[in-house]
C-alpha cells in the first residue's frame, strides 16, 4: 500500500485593503485580518451578515452605506478610522483560529497624524494580537469590543449595540 503525505501550507497573505483615516479621526477600530468575503469585496466588513455596519449606523443615527465610497465617507464624517492589526499573515479562509506567521501593520502614521483618542478592537482576536504586537510600540490600552462577525452568534444584534455604544464618548 502506497501512503502519500500532504502538507498543505499556506504561504503569508498581504493585506489588501489600506486603512481608512484623515486628521478629524478621533477612534481608531481595528479588527484582525480581513475576511474571505472582505477581501473580495475590496474592503472591511464585506460578509453582508457582518453587523459593523448595522451597529454603526444604528448607535450613530445615520443611514446604512451601501458601497465602498459610501462606508469611506460615513466613517470619515463620524471621526472613525479603521483598519486591521495584521499586515501579513498565514490565515485559513476566515478563520481567526488559523492565523498564524503575523507581521502587524504600523498604526503610528495614523495615531501620529489625528485626533485619535481611543482605540477599540473588533474582537477577542484583534484585542490580543493588537496587545502582542502593537502596544509595545503605541503605548496606548485598547478596549476590545464583541466582535461583530456572524460567527459570535452569542452576541444579540441589541447587546452588540449595547457594548458599542462605548465609542459615542470619544466622538
Amino acid at each position: 500500500m502506497d501512503f502519500y503525505v500532504c502538507l498543505c501550507y499556506t504561504s503569508p497573505m498581504q493585506h489588501p485593503i489600506p486603512p481608512v483615516y484623515d486628521s478629524n479621526s478621533k477612534i481608531l477600530i481595528l479588527g484582525s485580518f480581513p475576511s474571505v468575503k472582505s477581501r473580495e469585496a475590496g474592503f472591511f466588513y464585506g460578509h453582508p451578515q457582518n453587523r459593523f455596519w448595522k451597529v454603526l449606523a444604528t448607535l450613530l443615527k445615520d443611514s446604512l452605506p451601501s458601497n465602498i465610497e459610501e462606508k469611506r465617507a460615513f466613517l470619515l464624517l463620524h471621526g472613525i478610522a479603521l483598519w486591521d492589526v495584521i499586515a501579513s499573515c498565514s490565515i485559513t479562509g476566515s478563520s481567526d483560529a488559523s492565523i498564524k506567521d503575523v507581521v502587524p501593520n504600523d498604526i503610528l502614521p495614523i495615531l501620529k497624524s489625528t485626533e485619535v483618542a481611543q482605540v477599540f478592537t473588533n474582537g477577542k482576536t484583534a484585542d490580543s494580537l493588537y496587545k502582542k504586537y502593537l502596544l509595545p510600540q503605541t503605548g496606548r490600552n485598547s478596549i476590545c469590543l464583541p466582535s461583530t462577525s456572524p460567527a459570535n452568534a452569542a452576541w444579540t444584534f441589541k447587546k452588540l449595540c449595547a457594548e458599542w455604544e462605548k465609542i459615542l464618548s470619544f466622538l
